[in-house]
C-alpha cells in the first residue's frame, strides 16, 4: 500500500506540512509507503486546455502534459491514497494547488457522459485546509465554496474526507509583522489547545483511508 501526500503550501514545516507528516504517519502505522511531494519544488504550469487527454485513442485519465508534475500524477494512479494540504489565500487554495488539481481533474472528466467514471481504480483520498479565520467563519463563508474539489476527488473512485484548520498560528514573532487585526495570545492558546487535536484528526484520518484499503 501507498501513501502520497501533496503540500500545496510555501511555508516548509509549517501548519499545512504538519497535518500532512501527521496523516502520512497514520498511514504508516497500518503499513504504508508514504511520500510527501512539495509542489512549491516543482516547476509547472495548471491545465494548458490543449485537450489532448480528449482525444481519441490517448489514455483517458491522464494529463500528456510533460513537466516535474507529470511524474508525480503517474505515481498517484499507481497509490492506494492521496492527502492533498494547502493552506487558505483569499478565500481559497493555494495558487499552487489550484494547478495541480486542474492538472489532476480535467482528465479524470469525460467530455462524452459526465457521470462515467474513467479511472477505474480505487484511491481513497483527503483535502486538508489551513487556515487563519475562525471555524465559524469558515462554515458560514468559505465550506461550500470549496466543496467542488471534492466532486473532482470523487472521481479517483474512493473515500474522500476533509479537515480544515482553522484561526491557525502564523508567526514565530508577530512582533514582526503588521498584524494588528490578530490578537497574538489568542492564536498561541488555539496552536497550545486545538491544534494538537487537529494534527490527532490527521493522524486517524490517514489511518483511516488505508484500513479501508486493508
Amino acid at each position: 500500500m501507498k501513501a502520497i501526500a501533496i503540500n500545496g503550501s510555501p511555508r516548509r514545516g509549517w501548519n499545512t506540512e504538519k497535518l500532512l507528516k501527521e496523516a502520512l504517519r497514520g498511514a504508516e502505522s497500518v503499513g504504508a509507503e508514504t511520500r510527501l511531494v512539495q509542489l512549491y519544488d516543482l516547476n509547472y504550469t495548471g491545465c494548458k486546455s490543449c485537450f489532448g487527454c480528449k482525444r481519441k485513442g490517448e489514455e483517458l485519465y491522464c494529463c500528456i502534459l510533460k513537466d516535474n508534475l507529470s511524474p508525480v500524477l503517474e505515481e498517484i494512479f499507481e497509490a492506494d491514497a492521496l492527502l492533498l494540504g494547502s493552506p487558505i489565500y483569499f478565500g481559497n487554495i493555494s495558487g499552487q494547488m489550484a494547478s495541480f488539481i486542474e492538472r489532476l481533474g480535467f482528465p479524470l472528466l469525460s467530455y462524452d457522459d459526465y457521470t462515467k467514471r474513467l479511472f477505474n481504480g480505487k484511491i481513497n483520498s483527503a483535502l486538508f485546509y489551513t487556515m487563519n479565520v475562525p471555524e465559524e467563519f469558515y462554515k458560514s463563508h468559505m465550506e461550500q465554496s470549496l466543496q467542488n474539489r471534492v466532486g473532482i476527488l470523487q472521481r479517483l473512485g474512493g473515500l474522500v474526507e476533509v479537515y480544515a484548520a482553522c484561526d491557525t498560528y502564523q508567526f514565530t514573532d508577530y512582533s514582526k509583522y503588521h498584524t494588528a487585526t490578530f490578537d497574538e495570545g489568542h492564536k498561541r492558546k488555539v496552536r497550545d489547545e486545538q491544534f494538537p487535536k487537529d494534527l490527532k484528526a490527521a493522524y486517524e484520518i490517514g489511518r483511516r483511508l488505508m484500513i479501508d484499503k486493508l
